[in-house]
């Protein structure tokens, strides 16, 4: 039985779960329905470890039937003009915004982060829609004369095919837009499975997308607790000429072994180990809001959360003193708690998992200075500032997916940037410095796909995502986004 459960919003969670039918949430050719098999798995509230519903689960059978509905809509989407896409795109962005508190809502209850996190996720998955329903309509291609002579070459893209989208729990809303919105632009249909943790936003985006007006068999969605068996299946089949993936770097290496028997287009985000630079010079309040972003963001759970900080030697104990204030001073409880700025972690092993790296900082030496409380009921971590940290400890050298903030020493710029550069990841980083061109300087010296530059976020619609190194191949976002979903073809014209 769903949970009865107030927000400090204006929104009927039942109602909303109404809508979406989650014991039909197999979302294939525009209608909702059960596993054949009969199949269930529950999705949990991370707060309060209720359950919110059951959701179908499906299998190889509905991941088949999906790509089935993708294929057949394929020949019409892709012939669609840009303009009919873009408007179904900006349709989308409309309706999300229109509906954002719902969204919110939905967000905060099934992966539990803070309203104003999940407010912010809305609005931000929302900006891909309306970013690559410009883009849609900017087709570029290029026409010049052969060299020798004797031709003119015609340069143009088309959509690669039917993808296979596979999304992380941190952000549900986000990750899905961010993949969907440019295989649509592109004229590519999708079959999305979502994480298992969070399938409901996945639902309701498919169901903004048909109301505004998307074909039915553009985008199908497959909820399941079987991803190697779904996602196999997609692999294996030879109609899906794409696989865009987030989450792990070690999922990540399995797929592109199985994309590799079949050569598919690979896009691959996978995990991150950003660095946070504070120079002897920055703006040290600047510096703690900003880290305060970058850290503590969904509670830490973001490939591009801050997990090292690297604090020069003349302001380390200033600057400590202001981010563990800060830290201290956060506000943990239930995203639907009123005041509440940081929630729990996904699950129950999200907890241990970060109980374990910050119990074995401290017995190799590192000292907890300040933290944070937390509920007695919920997968919560209290907000951590552990310092005295080697530059060689083993939490500097894991993914932190969780609200800890290891404090390093630094004073020679040539060894910081060798402890900076020594993970075998490259996604994000983050450099607080008060002269902008040194500033500049160690940003590019940093092996790392975005830099923040005296800003504590580097996500952005409009800009190319992705890392360097084992976080990942290709780019989301901005001008490359689309194109991840584009093969380039040429057209050798004889021309006496």
């Amino acid at each position: 039985m769903t949970q009865t459960i107030s927000t400090p919003i204006d929104v009927d969670l039942a109602d909303l779960l109404d809508d979406l039918a989650p014991d039909r949430g197999i979302w294939i050719d525009g209608r909702g329905r059960a596993a054949a098999d009969g199949a269930a798995f529950h999705v949990e509230d991370p707060a309060t470890l209720d359950t919110i519903a059951p959701v179908a689960d499906g299998g190889p059978a509905e991941a088949a039937a999906a790509v089935d509905a993708a294929a057949t809509a394929f020949p019409g989407w892709a012939a669609t003009p840009a303009r009919g896409r873009s408007e179904v795109l900006r349709r989308a962005f409309e309706l999300m915004i229109a509906d954002r508190e719902r969204l919110a809502a939905l967000i905060s209850w099934e992966n539990g982060k803070a309203l104003d996190d999940a407010r912010a996720e809305v609005t931000y998955a929302a900006e891909f829609f309306r970013w690559f329903a410009e883009e849609a309509v900017r087709t570029e291609g290029e026409y010049g004369a052969a060299p020798n002579g004797g031709a003119r070459t015609v340069v143009t893209h088309r959509p690669v095919g039917v993808a296979a989208l596979v999304t992380p729990w941190n952000f549900p809303a986000a990750m899905a837009t961010r993949k969907i919105g440019p295989a649509l632009a592109a004229g590519c249909t999708v079959v999305l499975k979502p994480a298992r943790e969070t399938p409901l936003t996945a639902l309701a985006i498919a169901r903004i997308l048909q109301a505004a007006g998307l074909p039915r068999g553009v985008v199908n969605v497959v909820p399941t607790t079987r991803s190697a068996e779904t996602v196999t299946t997609w692999l294996d089949d030879p109609r899906v000429r794409k696989i865009s993936f987030t989450g792990s770097t070690s999922v990540g290496r399995t797929l592109l072994k199985q994309a590799a028997n079949r050569i598919v287009n690979s896009s691959m985000e996978l995990g991150g180990n950003a660095p946070f630079v504070v120079t002897e010079d920055a703006d040290l309040g600047k510096a703690v809001a900003g880290a305060m972003i970058a850290k503590f963001r969904n509670a830490g759970q973001a490939c591009t959360a801050a997990n090292r900080f690297y604090v020069h030697a003349d302001v380390v104990d200033e600057f400590v003193a202001l981010f563990g204030a800060a830290i201290e001073a956060l506000r943990v409880g239930p995203a639907f708690a009123e005041g509440t700025q940081l929630g729990p972690l996904v699950n129950g092993k999200a907890v241990a998992d970060v109980t374990r790296l910050v119990e074995e900082a401290v017995a190799a030496g590192a000292r907890t200075t300040h933290r944070g409380t937390v509920p007695a009921v919920g997968h919560f971590y209290p907000p951590t500032l552990l310092t005295q940290v080697a530059p060689d400890a083993a939490i500097l050298s894991e993914e932190v997916f969780g609200p800890v903030a290891p404090v390093v020493v630094w004073s020679d710029e040539a060894e910081l940037l060798r402890w900076v550069n020594s993970t075998p990841y490259g996604l994000a980083a983050y450099v607080y410095a008060g002269n902008l061109q040194r500033a500049l300087r160690l940003g590019e010296a940093i092996e790392a796909g975005m830099v923040g530059v005296n800003r504590g976020i580097v996500s952005d619609p409009s800009a190319p995502f992705g890392g360097v190194k084992e976080s990942g191949l290709g780019r989301e976002g901005g001008r490359a986004g689309i194109r991840e979903f584009q093969e380039t073809q040429y057209l050798s014209v004889d021309w006496p």
